[in-house]
């Protein structure tokens, strides 16, 4: 009975170490990805307001018949809703394009 007792100890102190190493590494990991998540997004972030500052705005389209307005409005929809325009910008384009 002492053996089997030993035994089941034994076990349980080599499971809990297990355990406890597994936690801590797997905490490392996350906090490790966290970091390279985070420094991505900030690359992007820099490399998107590059992009953007330089950028002058377009000049006002005249003459256009209604479906060109209808086509180019549609295309200032889609860029602001994948997030290249933001709603000043788009609203601002949205102006020129009306004429108003």
């Amino acid at each position: 009975m002492p053996g089997l007792l030993r035994g089941i100890a034994r076990t349980a102190v080599i499971a809990g170490t297990a355990t406890a190493v597994s936690n801590r590494v797997s905490r490392r990991q996350a906090g490790r990805w966290s970091r390279k998540d985070q420094q991505a997004a900030y690359e992007q972030q820099a490399a998107y307001e590059q992009q953007a500052a330089p950028a002058e705005p377009a000049p006002e389209p005249t003459g256009m018949t209604m479906d060109e307005k209808l086509a180019q409005l549609k295309q200032l929809g889609e860029l602001k809703s994948q997030g290249v325009l933001t709603e000043e910008e788009f609203q601002q384009q949205k102006r020129a394009v009306l004429g108003s």
